[in-house]
């Protein structure tokens, strides 16, 4: 069995200010698909993250229908799941549907966890299809641990531990899942799983299956295991993201069910990159720096201020999206640096910051914990929405 092995899409994505779904169509179309047909790939597996917020632009859905219906046409399987921007309810429509044209897809954790079985030369292979999790989504799959104080790691232990049951003693199996495995590497373009305390999950919890594609980290990488890995998001977005190469897995599963995967890189026709120098280096060295219609981040070492820089910078870089100067230290400048600071903060860090200035002291424990709660709560109903 050879199927790929993608992730967090992210369709309807905003960088900057610019609308990304013209980029990864592109992509999509150009470069993916016709990948898809090289490797003959029998399935295409997506770990969640299919669109960037629960309701996506019209555009973003129009996009992944035309992939859907491409790949009926070619009689390729598709299994996707929620990831934790995607509206679970949402993904769930039309599911028992779509399963007669082979399109598979979990949107929101049920009980059952009834597996995906397809069959190659050697026999059936069981897809155990894990959406994006959290403690809630386990308690509300699994009433009778309502009662119980579950983190992201025991959800999981409860959940995973479920969907192995549903697959048959000795039959071949791939685990996809959307969570944070201890140990991965993160970017700055990925939502925190959890507010205070901890998302990460143990990767031996997915030692028991041949392969576990997951999802939500956007650096391809592996998670303690060669067969427990992440693909990687289709794109670059964020800056810090400039050096990652994107691209996909192309996995294949033999009889006596070992795992082999190969990292298959997609070029998209704008790339996302960071340059620095000073501004007379850059104006002046075309040798040093080429003109170009990638997505720039530039970097300037001035230590006095530029007249109009961005627009002068535009003419060498028509899609600047940010200049950063990190020599300058006027006080404007110091307001804007800890303005970044502050949009790398979490909901619940940011809160727990306005309490303190306001209060004089710090949030207790048991408050902090009630934050949380609400916090997460209000992420749910935001993909929902």
């Amino acid at each position: 069995m050879r199927f790929i092995h993608t992730a967090d899409w992210h369709l309807g994505r905003y960088f900057h200010g610019m609308h990304l779904t013209e980029e990864q169509a592109d992509l999509i179309e150009h470069q993916l698909m016709p990948l898809i047909e090289e490797e003959r790939a029998e399935a295409v597996v997506i770990a969640g993250d299919i669109y960037d917020r629960g309701v996506p632009p019209v555009e973003a859905v129009e996009l992944f229908d035309e992939f859907l219906a491409k790949m009926k046409e070619r009689r390729v399987k598709v299994l996707f799941i929620a990831g934790n921007h995607d509206s679970e309810g949402r993904l769930d429509f039309a599911s028992r549907l779509m399963q007669e044209a082979g399109i598979f897809a979990r949107g929101r954790l049920h009980r059952s966890l009834t597996p995906v079985i397809l069959a190659d030369d050697y026999g059936p292979l069981a897809f155990q299809l894990y959406p994006y999790m959290d403690p809630q989504s386990v308690r509300a799959a699994f009433p009778e641990e309502a009662e119980t104080s579950l983190d992201f790691e025991t959800a999981h232990e409860v959940a995973v531990a479920a969907g192995l049951a549903t697959i048959p003693k000795g039959m071949r199996s791939v685990a996809v899942a959307h969570a944070f495995l201890a140990g991965g590497v993160a970017s700055e373009s990925e939502r925190p799983l959890a507010v205070g305390g901890s998302s990460c999950v143990r990767p031996a919890l997915f030692r028991p299956f041949c392969y576990t594609a997951l999802g939500h980290l956007h650096n391809p990488q592996r998670a303690g295991d060669d067969t427990i890995r992440y693909s990687g998001s289709l794109m670059k977005y964020s800056f810090d993201e400039a050096e990652q190469r994107k691209g996909v897995l192309s996995v294949e599963i033999d009889g006596q069910g070992q795992a082999a995967a190969t990292f298959l890189p997609l070029v998209p026709r704008r790339d996302v990159r960071r340059i620095r120098g000073t501004f007379a280096e850059i104006r002046d060295n075309r040798e040093r720096y080429p003109s170009s219609d990638d997505y720039m981040e530039v970097e300037l070492l001035d230590t006095g201020i530029i007249l109009d820089v961005f627009n002068k910078l535009k003419v060498i870089y028509p899609n600047l999206m940010h200049i950063r100067y990190p020599g300058l230290q006027r006080e404007g400048t110091m307001r804007q640096q800890q303005g970044q600071k502050l949009l790398k903060m979490t909901e619940g860090d940011l809160f727990a910051q306005y309490y303190e200035d306001m209060m004089g002291e710090a949030l207790a424990a048991e408050q902090r914990e009630l934050v949380s709660s609400c916090l997460q709560e209000i992420y749910q109903e935001e993909r929902e929405r």
